[in-house]
């Protein structure tokens, strides 16, 4: 059956967008067919807006609306710790947690030569830039714990230590409500090797 062009240009343009597959797209497009003309309006406008009045801060490279952004400009974070994420929504999930006062810097991806992602394709030398500084005194290293964040984490630290900064790596281990009996042997052995006392 062929679909109208309006349709089968926005099933695909859905289908490029990561953790969504044809199924969903064909659906979320059927949905809007559906809605009110308002709200896709509405969607329509959001994601031109997101284009339109979004900008990277020159500081930290978050996702922001002014440079420098609300973190890197608030006066109450803490000056001297900096978390270095891979992606901006680290950064929302690290806030909602409310355990981390300091500020950020945003890598924008990991290192993956699989992906042909070298670390000039990330935001690693303006990190670099902000610790010459001598203000920094400790970097936290939390990357995902994959191979290729890993990888990151390992070659930051690498650049960072000559610099006589702190750095740290987040604490990996068996989630809370989780069960020892389905955590794989990595999980197992990174939660007892940071085990703590109590």
């Amino acid at each position: 059956m062929r679909l109208p062009k309006a349709v089968s240009d926005l099933i695909e343009a859905f289908e490029r967008l990561p953790g969504i597959g044809p199924k969903t797209a064909a659906r979320l497009t059927y949905y809007l067919i559906h809605a009110p003309k308002e709200e896709s309006q509405k969607l329509a406008q959001a994601a031109a807006n997101l284009i339109d009045n979004t900008i990277l801060c020159s500081v930290c490279r978050n996702i922001a609306d002014f440079d420098p952004c609300g973190i890197c400009s608030d006066k109450d974070r803490d000056k001297t710790t900096i978390c270095v994420v891979e992606q901006a929504l680290d950064v929302l999930a690290l806030e909602r947690s409310g355990a981390y006062r300091g500020l950020y810097h945003v890598l924008h991806g990991k290192i993956s030569p699989i992906n042909n992602i070298g670390p000039e394709e990330l935001h690693i030398r303006q990190l670099l830039l902000r610790l010459k500084g001598g203000t920094i005194k400790e970097i936290i290293l939390a990357t995902n714990p994959d191979m290729e964040g890993e990888a990151t984490a390992m070659y930051l630290q690498r650049l960072i230590a000559p610099l006589k900064i702190k750095v740290t790596r987040i604490a990996r281990g068996i989630p809370v409500g989780g069960d020892l009996e389905y955590a794989d042997e990595v999980t197992l052995r990174r939660a007892i090797e940071g085990r703590r006392e109590y």
